[in-house]
């Protein structure tokens, strides 16, 4: 609790902070792929103006949704030692660390997957999810373009895997990370990454903006985050976007 602060007025002051450190991560790094697009593809997001608009008004609204169950992580953290975050990498044996990296990844990709799945039901696409749908084709803002219900179900895993899986705060970061920046090149309507990565092995296993662009064209197919497996698993992978991958091999025809 900050001094002289109730703890409600704490909790409330330490979500209004970290509502702004994610939305300045969000222009930060949405921002930097937006420049990149149009250095790299000039044109692709012409007319999109508006959409790009509206992406940031929705982001903005589930930033402010993000930083609750951030905020309240942090402070049980801080000032109860509630959570199982630490700092010490001797606390825990060598291989823990990036252990604890894939557990949180592949529950967060797990938890992705099942809660995607279920938005594109009917009644929960209409009600939430075809705002983040609106965007077509997506953009650089469009990773985090979510209705309110939608930033819920993002928003609450990563500070619920807190208090059960113990994590070094340095491994939470590169989760952090991670999230942020495939969360935007998964959207940014071309593929960052070169032919030999998309089309390796590694490739068919883990997502890029050429598998999750087909789920922006289909809608019922490739639902998840950072890996291809519960989309195998359960017979939702439709393999990669045809745009992208037909806009790949035109730029590596030979020009007249």
């Amino acid at each position: 609790m900050i001094e002289g602060y109730s703890v409600p007025v704490t909790l409330a002051l330490g979500s209004a902070a970290v509502s702004v450190i994610v939305a300045l991560r969000y222009f930060l790094t949405s921002g930097l792929f937006d420049w990149i697009t149009r250095r790299l593809r000039p044109g692709l997001y012409d007319g999109q103006g508006k959409q790009i608009a509206r992406e940031i008004r929705w982001s903005l609204t589930a930033a402010v949704i993000f930083a609750v169950p951030a905020a309240f992580a942090i402070w049980s953290w801080r000032h109860h030692g509630w959570t199982m975050l630490y700092t010490d990498f001797g606390d825990y044996p060598p291989w823990y660390a990036p252990l604890s990296l894939l557990i949180y990844l592949v529950a967060h990709d797990t938890w992705f997957y099942w809660t995607h799945r279920w938005l594109h039901r009917p009644r929960w696409f209409k009600l939430a999810h075809r705002v983040h749908h609106d965007s077509r084709p997506p953009t650089a803002w469009t990773a985090m373009s979510f209705h309110p219900i939608e930033a819920v179900t993002g928003a609450i895993i990563i500070p619920l895997l807190m208090f059960i899986i113990p994590v070094h705060v340095a491994m939470l970061g590169v989760v952090l990370t991670a999230a942020t920046v495939m969360g935007v090149t998964n959207h940014m309507g071309w593929e960052l990454f070169p032919r030999w990565v998309v089309h390796s092995t590694l490739g068919k296993w883990v997502i890029t903006a050429s598998h999750h662009e087909r789920h922006h064209e289909e809608y019922q197919c490739n639902f998840g985050l950072y890996f291809r497996v519960w989309d195998r698993l359960c017979g939702t992978d439709r393999g990669l976007s045809r745009r992208i991958v037909a806009d790949a091999q035109q730029r590596r025809a030979p020009q007249p």
